[in-house]
């Protein structure tokens, strides 16, 4: 079952732009997408999501959210104290870098996130939409977790790392897209669902085209960090997977949602952390954070990950 997964997904338009452009960069073949085009796909992304999941906060109820948003709480806290002890004892990093890779783990990807969403709307298997909002809680909330480990090194800058994150594009898109969809409902929302629904799969292959030559970069440098750091940016995401989905089906989503919950819990950032981790724990090593995140949780997330994440799912459920 979970091999057949893993194939479905590997053969995904996506995935495999991902793993053609790594490819090709790795080879030394320039595939890079334009200057400036990756913003602009990156803000149709996020706001895509965000429109969806404001349409499905509007359709839903107290009853149905009150236990998603309790266990995204959990998971915000729980999965950057996990990442921090394995980083930690079985990484033999210090205690700012602990906690500085900790804060990359803590918070989610959203690039992620549209690759498992994509993953689901493709099978045709059904999600709560409304789990776009948890995005954005656990983005903010496994960060702050992560910097109070070192809070006494943080100094006076703590308070304006969480701004940098709350205010960065990526919660900011995500954000509007939201209120959009709340505010104008479902069926005021289908005249732009050619856009925002219909080239939705299309936009996400040209941006992970452009995300393959950046993890390839990245993945050059994983072997100057050791293979415990490499090893560990594989155990972490399965190991915060499966907290994921726990906290899902004991929260009542559906196999679909358990699969986004888990996949957003063994996500990690690299847009809004760096940020957040860069004014807040200085002497913290960006390259060792954005290498792990990027180089090499990203991929395998992306190729494995996400098959597994439904595999859990599909045991809990």
């Amino acid at each position: 079952m979970l091999a057949s997964a893993v194939v479905d997904n590997l053969l995904s338009a996506p995935v495999v732009a991902f793993i053609v452009a790594a490819t090709f960069t790795l080879l030394g073949a320039d595939v890079r997408l334009p200057e400036g085009l990756y913003g602009i796909l990156s803000s149709y992304l996020l706001l895509a999501i965000g429109i969806k999941g404001g349409r499905g906060l509007g359709e839903a109820t107290i009853d149905e959210l009150w236990a998603p948003l309790l266990a995204a709480g959990a998971l915000g806290v729980a999965t950057p104290l996990i990442a921090y002890v394995l980083l930690r004892r079985a990484g033999r990093l210090d205690r700012v870098n602990g906690a500085g890779v900790a804060a990359h783990y803590g918070s989610v990807s959203a690039v992620t996130y549209t690759v498992v969403i994509g993953l689901l709307e493709s099978r045709g298997e059904g999600y709560e939409a409304f789990l776009t909002g948890l995005l954005a809680i656990l983005e903010v909330i496994g960060i702050v977790v992560a910097l109070s480990i070192a809070r006494s090194s943080a100094g006076a800058s703590y308070g304006e790392a969480i701004l940098e994150v709350i205010r960065g594009r990526s919660i900011s898109m995500l954000l509007a897209g939201l209120a959009i969809g709340l505010v104008v409902g479902s069926e005021r929302l289908a005249s732009v669902d050619p856009l925002f629904v219909g080239l939705f799969q299309g936009v996400l292959t040209l941006f992970l085209l452009e995300m393959g030559v950046l993890a390839a970069q990245r993945l050059r440098n994983a072997g100057t960090f050791g293979l415990r750091i490499i090893a560990l940016a594989v155990v972490i995401p399965l190991v915060n997977g499966l907290l994921g989905a726990a906290a899902g089906a004991a929260a009542g989503l559906s196999t679909g949602g358990v699969t986004v919950l888990a996949t957003l819990a063994a996500s990690a950032s690299y847009i809004a952390a760096p940020a957040a981790v860069r004014i807040a724990l200085p002497a913290a090593d960006p390259g060792l954070s954005i290498t792990a995140a990027l180089g090499v949780t990203f991929p395998f997330n992306i190729i494995i990950g996400v098959s597994v994440y439904a595999a859990y799912a599909e045991w809990l459920t």
